[in-house]
């Protein structure tokens, strides 16, 4: 019952989603470190503010100081980019995240995280299925948790504040401070919040704070920062004169951004804004990553650029790799994550929301009027998106006529098709359309892009027609 998906593991509460499948992963993660020499290793456990989420990790942290590891428990609701700083900087083998990140309030989940700070790829939870199913339920070894607490086996602690001086030693502090910068600031119910507001507040931001109580319900929305879900952040912007209205997700790795006018701001266009920030004004050398399902306009901009943006499947942990094996400096995907070369190998919204903060600052520019000086000089493609709930026998058909008999829709210009993940047709004027099942939803996603939004919307449909969808 436990599969990874590109995001972790995630499944709906009291579904699959329970104390005995989380006591299964954890054992399951166990063997598999003892099998590669990790036997009493420290190991970071972390959670968002989900139903349960802080009861999962206790259960978690009696499986592993059970199994003989010690633990380090993040003794309070944090960021899943806090607790891969802490593995990355503590030099830990692994750690571990309650968290489904986006998903609706009824899920919940885990990601794991390996040596250095990364998302833990296929090969890694492959492994961990696989050390699942050798298991039995019945010989779980665990510690009761205040048990284990009083023996020294768990160790709880705070590390915000390192992370939080870790961001600020990476921003040009001053050049926020001169720029008096007022922003609004949703962190839609999740963990965001105190890292943001003091790390903005230190750079004298005036601030502007909607939904930062804990609610496990997440106001009755999804806790993903995108155009649908930030009509309140838009209306603080505008009606408080802002420069800026920044988002982060439920576990705060993912950002959603406001602009000046009130208008949001895609995530592909922020990738493309803080890629060419970081070559054109800081000086920074070196190519960009983005998944299958991102913007090519990254493409156009790294090559006016004189560098190189490649391409991998979508799931952090391929632009994490692909960003480590080429140097990259930025790597990010279409849903809101992204990272920057010297901090994390994994996303994180709150850093992300720093450097554009700074960005602002130092050029003295709206997003806008920055984002028209990069379509300026390379031009401007259009993105659109869609997205099919999916029953589990509907997924099997398609995925029958999408893989096995290779379905595509019959269009103009197809140059290459790529069947990695998903199926994506690539056309010769340089516009792409993708149709993939999530890793992380029960949902088939398409995403096209094009020099017309009514022609990437064409190539959407063409899509539909043939799925009947």
């Amino acid at each position: 019952m436990i599969k990874f998906g590109t995001g972790g593991w995630r499944a709906i509460i009291a579904d699959e989603f329970t104390k005995a499948n989380l006591r299964l992963l954890t054992a399951g993660l166990c063997s598999l470190m003892t099998k590669e020499g990790h036997a009493g290793e420290e190991i970071c456990v972390g959670y968002d503010r989900r139903f349960l989420s802080k009861e999962s990790a206790h259960w978690i942290a009696e499986v592993l100081a059970g199994s003989g590891f010690r633990v380090r428990m993040v003794n309070r609701s944090s960021p899943t980019p806090l607790i891969m700083y802490v593995v990355k900087t503590a030099g830990m083998p692994y750690g571990m995240m309650v968290t489904a990140s986006h998903n609706p309030a009824v899920y919940n989940g885990v990601k794991v995280f390996t040596a250095g700070g990364r998302d833990a790829d296929l090969t890694v939870t492959a492994k961990i299925e696989a050390e699942i199913a050798g298991l039995d339920a019945a010989q779980i070894p665990s510690i009761d948790y205040d048990e284990a607490l009083r023996q020294g086996l768990i160790r709880e602690e705070n590390p915000t504040n390192d992370y939080i001086d870790s961001i600020l030693s990476l921003v040009d502090i001053d050049a926020i401070k001169k720029a008096r910068l007022k922003i609004a600031l949703d962190p839609m119910y999740g963990v965001g919040q105190t890292s943001l507001r003091t790390i903005l507040m230190t750079c004298r931001c005036d601030l502007e704070v909607i939904h930062d109580r804990h609610d496990t319900l997440f106001g009755g929305k999804l806790p993903a920062p995108n155009a649908s879900t930030l009509g309140m952040l838009s209306h603080v912007v505008t009606d408080r004169a802002c420069d800026l209205g920044i988002a982060t997700d439920g576990d705060a790795d993912r950002l959603g951004v406001i602009d000046e006018r009130g208008d949001f701001v895609h995530p592909n266009t922020l990738l493309v804004l803080l890629y060419y920030y970081l070559v054109k004004y800081r000086g920074w050398s070196g190519p960009c990553v983005r998944n299958n399902s991102t913007t090519h306009l990254l493409d156009r901009v790294a090559e006016g650029l004189g560098q190189h943006c490649y391409e991998v499947p979508v799931g952090f942990k391929h632009i994490s790799a692909k960003m480590k094996e080429t140097d990259a400096i930025i790597g990010g995907e279409s849903s809101g994550g992204l990272a920057v070369q010297g901090h994390i190998s994994g996303k994180d919204g709150i850093y992300a929301a720093a450097l554009l903060t700074e960005m602002l600052a130092v050029t003295g520019k709206s997003i806008s009027a920055l984002y028209r000086e990069i379509t300026d000089a390379y031009g401007e493609l259009f993105y659109r998106e869609a997205d099919f709930s999916m029953t589990p026998a509907r997924k099997s058909e398609l995925q029958k006529k999408l893989f096995e008999e290779k379905c595509v829709p019959e269009l103009a210009g197809v140059v290459r098709i790529n069947r990695e993940d998903g199926v994506k047709l690539y056309f010769e004027d340089g516009s792409w359309v993708i149709c993939r099942f999530s890793g992380t939803e029960p949902l088939l996603r398409m995403a096209a892009e094009a020099a017309s939004g009514a022609q990437a919307e064409g190539y959407i449909a063409a899509w539909r027609d043939l799925l009947q969808l």
